[in-house]
C-alpha cells in the first residue's frame, strides 16, 4: 500500500468563485476562441504592467512562441542557466534545430543567473574554463532566458545592461514568478527584456489547469505571437497579400483567410482562461500567503542550520515564492537524498528536486558539451530539496513539515 500524501510539495487552490466562473463559461457555449481569452489577457497586463499580453496553451508553448519571434537562424546561440525546467533551452531548439545554446552557470546558494555567470558564459565562444563545445564553433549569440528561478528574481536590470552591449535580445522565463518584482518593476513588465513568459500550471500561483502567455511592450511581437498560436492564420482584411483572393468588388469576402508565416495550434480555451480570470484576481492574497509561509519556514529551520539552509535571498526583488528550496548537506548529515525523500513520504511529506541541470541531461552533452564545467548549477543541484509550499498551509502545517525533515536527518526537533 502505497504511503498518503498529506502535504504534496505543491497545489492549486480551487475556490467556489472559482469554479463557478468555470461553469458560467460552460455554460455560456462559447468554449474557446471567445471573450474570456481577451479578458483574460487584460487582466494579465494589469498585473504586469506590460501593455502587450498573449495568453497560450501552456508554459513551453510561451516559451516556443517567444524564441520563434526572435528568428534564430542555423548557428545562432542562446544562452540558458544550467537551472531550470527543460523547456526553456528546448524550446530554442524546436524552432531551429541548428540553434546552440551555451549553458550558464549560476549562484549556487539562490540557483539564478547572475551578471558574473552570464559574463562567464559569453566567454565560452572561444574556451574558457567552464569547458568546451563539441561541434563546430558556436555562432553569433543572439539572446539570453535568465530564468526567475523559486519566485525570485534575476537582477534583470545588471542582465539588461549586459545583454544590450553584446546585442542581445532577452526572454525572460518567469513561469516561476508572476506577482513578484525585479530591480522595483512588475515581473512581466518587459521594462528590461523583449519578452516575458508564464505558466499557469496547476502548481504555480494562478492556475488555469493548463495555460501560458507572454508578454511585450513591442506591438509588432504582439501581433505576430496571436498569429502564431493560431497555425499563423490572418482574418483581418487589411493584412491580405492577396487582394485579388481576399475581395470582390471591393468587399472583403468572409470565408477568407491566409497563412503568411508557419504557426502552431496553441490556442487557450475560454473554460481555461475562466478560471485563470478568477485566479489571478486573487495574485495578491496568494503572493501574501505564500511569503507568510515562507517566514514560518525560515524560523522553523533555523535550529537545522548549517546543515539545512534556506536559498539565499537575492536583494533586487521582491519574491513571489512558487516552491520552497532548502540546501541539505547530505554529506554531513551522513545520509542521501533519497533516504531523507523516502523517509519524508512515509511521514505523509511530499518532496522534489528542482531541477537537475539541464547541461547534464544525455542529449544536451551528447549535442553539444563533453566536459562543462558549472560548479554552482552543480553545487546547488547537489544540495537542492522542495519542501511543501502552497496557500492553505498553517503555521502548524509548516511545524510538521520540519520535524518530519529532521526526523529524516535523524535529528530530534519539536516546532513550536
Amino acid at each position: 500500500m502505497k504511503n498518503e500524501v498529506i502535504y504534496p510539495y505543491g497545489k492549486h487552490l480551487i475556490e467556489d468563485d472559482d469554479i463557478a466562473a468555470v461553469v458560467r463559461t460552460l455554460r455560456s457555449g462559447i468554449l474557446t476562441g471567445g471573450p474570456m481569452v481577451g479578458k483574460f489577457e487584460e487582466a494579465l497586463k494589469l498585473a504586469t504592467s506590460a501593455p502587450y499580453a498573449v495568453a497560450c496553451s501552456s508554459g513551453t508553448a510561451a516559451l516556443h512562441l517567444a524564441t520563434h519571434v526572435l528568428d534564430l537562424r542555423g548557428g545562432d546561440t542562446v544562452i540558458v542557466p544550467s537551472i531550470t525546467f527543460l523547456a526553456t533551452a528546448n524550446a530554442i531548439r524546436f524552432c531551429t534545430p541548428g540553434t546552440y545554446i551555451i549553458f550558464a552557470d549560476v549562484d549556487p546558494d539562490t540557483g539564478l543567473m547572475t551578471e558574473e555567470t552570464l559574463e562567464a558564459a559569453l566567454k565560452i565562444k572561444s574556451g574558457s574554463p567552464l569547458g568546451e563545445i563539441t561541434l563546430s564553433p558556436v555562432g553569433d549569440i543572439k539572446a539570453v532566458f535568465p530564468v526567475h528561478f523559486a519566485g525570485q528574481c534575476v537582477d534583470m536590470q545588471a542582465i539588461n545592461k549586459i545583454a544590450r552591449k553584446h546585442g542581445m535580445k532577452i526572454v525572460e522565463d518567469a513561469c516561476h514568478a508572476i506577482g513578484g518584482r525585479t530591480n522595483g518593476q512588475p515581473v512581466g513588465s518587459c521594462i528590461f527584456s523583449d519578452l516575458t513568459t508564464f505558466s499557469f500550471h496547476p502548481v504555480k500561483t494562478v492556475a488555469m489547469g493548463e495555460g501560458g502567455a507572454v508578454t511585450t511592450r513591442d506591438e509588432f511581437i504582439a501581433r505576430r505571437l496571436r498569429d502564431l498560436r493560431n497555425h499563423g492564420m490572418i482574418r483581418d482584411p487589411s493584412r491580405f497579400e492577396f487582394k485579388d483572393r481576399g475581395f470582390t468588388n471591393g468587399e472583403p469576402n468572409p470565408w477568407y483567410y491566409e497563412m503568411q508565416e508557419l504557426g502552431f495550434n496553441y490556442r487557450v480555451s475560454d473554460i481555461h482562461c475562466a478560471l485563470g480570470l478568477s485566479q489571478i484576481s486573487k495574485l495578491d492574497r496568494f503572493v501574501a500567503e505564500r511569503r507568510k509561509i515562507m517566514g514560518w519556514y525560515d524560523a522553523f529551520l533555523a535550529p537545522l542550520h548549517p546543515i539545512v539552509k534556506s536559498i539565499s535571498r537575492a536583494v533586487h526583488c521582491d519574491p513571489a515564492w512558487h516552491i520552497n528550496v532548502v540546501l541539505i548537506d547530505f554529506k554531513v548529515a551522513e545520509t542521501t537524498r533519497g533516504k531523507v525523500m523516502r523517509a519524508l513520504s512515509k511521514m505523509g511529506v511530499g518532496s522534489q528536486v528542482h531541477y537537475i541541470p539541464v547541461h547534464q541531461q544525455p542529449y544536451y552533452r551528447r549535442q553539444y558539451f563533453s566536459n562543462i564545467k558549472l560548479p554552482g548549477a552543480d553545487a546547488f543541484y547537489e544540495k537542492a530539496l522542495s519542501l511543501p509550499l502552497y496557500v492553505g498551509l498553517t503555521k502548524d502545517d509548516v511545524a510538521k513539515i520540519v520535524s518530519a525533515l529532521a526526523a529524516a536527518l535523524g535529528r530530534r526537533m519539536i516546532c513550536e
